[in-house]
């Protein structure tokens, strides 16, 4: 089967990291042939180089690549993020190859012609949550599918733990990792939750990983906290989250939070906001705990909460981990390619 991926995402978030994991998967089926369609400056190039019969295809805009990726003669054309969608839609108006879209964020789509044509015009609609599907069928577009991010699996580096926790003596761990976008992941909410913790619990530190618009806004925020710190972007994050005791993760909007899974399998307790797609993987009390978005008092009441309750922390660790099986690159792989032998059969 002939697979173009489109990706035209200038950087590498949640959605990319999903978008790799997949073709990674998939190229390890013999029947696979896969072209990625995206920016000359894709992340996604460099991560990507070097997989097993993946070519690339320079689309740096939604009109830009179709006469390459038409002489290649698709089965199916995957979209993984809005523009990429309107590229996809473009090219089938071209070629009349059959499109997919997954739909990764719980944000409203915008109501106008061009989303209406190719949302309707796609042979399938994915939905990484229940928010997001439930949103995608009230536009009467045709069905959607549900298919979860999945954690990243794979090995880690014991050492990169073990030094994070040498650097902070003494200390409970609260790590946050996620783009410093404080509109979307609400970190100025963990920031508040420090201030109100620093007096009365002075060995929790909170570590912020990643980089993003809002990083220097952030920073100096946090400037007379001495249990804040920014610990920058980190690209193998996996080796750092053993070393944490806990993880809070206080977005103001989610579509589910793929790194949430990260967390899970590696083993730390959760607090989450009850927003989005979370809930859909942080099941209260058994998965982890949920707070009301925007609510530093109660993110630092429960910080506090798995602080004093190692039994707790631990029964949600062992929930979670329970359920991870369904959140595997090769569970996500199967039923995308279950879905692409579906559509091309009735194409």
């Amino acid at each position: 089967m002939k697979i173009i991926h489109v990706n035209l995402a200038k950087g590498y978030r949640g959605g990319e990291r999903q978008t790799e994991l997949l073709i990674r998967e998939l190229a390890t089926r013999p029947d696979a042939r896969q072209w990625l369609a995206c920016r000359r400056d894709s992340p996604l190039r460099q991560r990507l180089a070097g997989v097993r019969e993946l070519g690339f295809i320079a689309a740096d805009h939604q009109l830009a690549g179709h006469r390459a990726a038409g002489r290649l003669a698709a089965d199916i054309v995957h979209a993984h993020e809005a523009k990429a969608v309107h590229w996809a839609g473009l090219h089938h108006l071209r070629y009349r190859v059959p499109y997919l879209l997954t739909r990764r964020v719980d944000t409203p789509i915008k109501d106008k012609w061009s989303n209406r044509l190719f949302y309707r015009g796609a042979a399938s609609r994915v939905a990484i949550s229940m928010p997001i599907r439930q949103q995608l069928l009230e536009h009467g577009w045709g069905e959607a599918a549900l298919i979860p991010s999945v954690h990243s699996g794979g090995e880690t580096d014991p050492g990169v733990a073990r030094a994070l926790r040498a650097d902070f003596p003494g200390k409970y761990l609260i790590g946050h990792v996620g783009a410093l976008v404080d509109r979307h992941k609400g970190q100025r909410v963990l920031i508040e939750a420090a201030r109100h913790l620093e007096t009365h619990r002075p060995d929790l530190q909170v570590l912020f990983f990643g980089r993003g618009e809002d990083a220097e806004r952030l920073e100096a925020e946090a400037a007379g906290l001495g249990n804040v710190t920014f610990m920058g972007f980190k690209d193998n994050i996996g080796d750092y989250l053993p070393g944490l005791d806990l993880f809070a993760f206080p977005s103001r909007n989610e579509g589910l939070g793929s790194v949430l899974l990260d967390v899970m399998h590696a083993g730390v307790p959760i607090v989450a906001s009850r927003i989005g797609g979370i809930p859909d993987i942080v099941h209260d009390e058994e998965t982890g705990l949920l707070v009301p978005p925007d609510d530093a008092v109660a993110l630092a009441e429960a910080i506090g909460r798995l602080k004093d309750d190692a039994v707790l922390a631990r029964r949600l660790v062992d929930g979670a981990r329970a359920r991870l099986d369904r959140y595997t690159p090769k569970a996500m792989a199967e039923a995308y390619w279950g879905l692409y032998q579906g559509l091309v059969a009735i194409r």
